[in-house]
Order: C-alpha cells, then sequence, then structure tokens
C-alpha cells in the first residue's frame, strides 16, 4: 500500500470534495480516501501495483478539478457545478 497526498485546486464547497472523493473511489485499487476543503488535499491509500499516480490524478481532472504540483493554499475564488457557480465538479 501507499498513500499520497494530492493538492487539488478548484474546490468550494462539500459537494466538489463529494466529487473528488467520488471519483478516486471509483479508480481501481484505491482503497482509502480523505479529501479535506481547507487545505485542498486529498490523502489517498492505493495499491500500487492497481493504481498509479497518474491514474489518480487523471480521476481528478475528470472530475473536473486540477491537481496542482505545490500545496493549495485557499480555497479557489471561483464557483462550482454543485453550488451553480462556474468551477468544476457537480
Amino acid at each position: 500500500m501507499r498513500t499520497e497526498i494530492l493538492n487539488v485546486k478548484g474546490m468550494t464547497c462539500g459537494s466538489c470534495t463529494s466529487a473528488v472523493t467520488k471519483a478516486l473511489q471509483a479508480t481501481q485499487g484505491v482503497k482509502d480516501v480523505a479529501v479535506d476543503l481547507d487545505s485542498g488535499n486529498a490523502t489517498i491509500r492505493f495499491d500500487e501495483g492497481a493504481a498509479s499516480l497518474s491514474e489518480l490524478r487523471g480521476a481528478v481532472a475528470r472530475a473536473g478539478y486540477e491537481v496542482v504540483d505545490k500545496p493549495a493554499a485557499q480555497k479557489s475564488d471561483g464557483g462550482c457545478g454543485g453550488c451553480g457557480g462556474g468551477g468544476g465538479g457537480g
């Protein structure tokens, strides 16, 4: 098992975190996901033999969000699909 923390850009509400969580959980090999709105971090525990970091990043992107290489300092200014704004998710 491996644990990775991805810094997700664009999450602004609970619907956003739910979308990211569901996208990651749907990835084969993912065992546990915790997404924190305040930090913008998604902590994923997964089986390296069944999932790759690239696949996890792709799942986040397909949910409508961006994985950034630096820590997410604050939430996005934009809205999201879940609350009627213009970001990702929903």
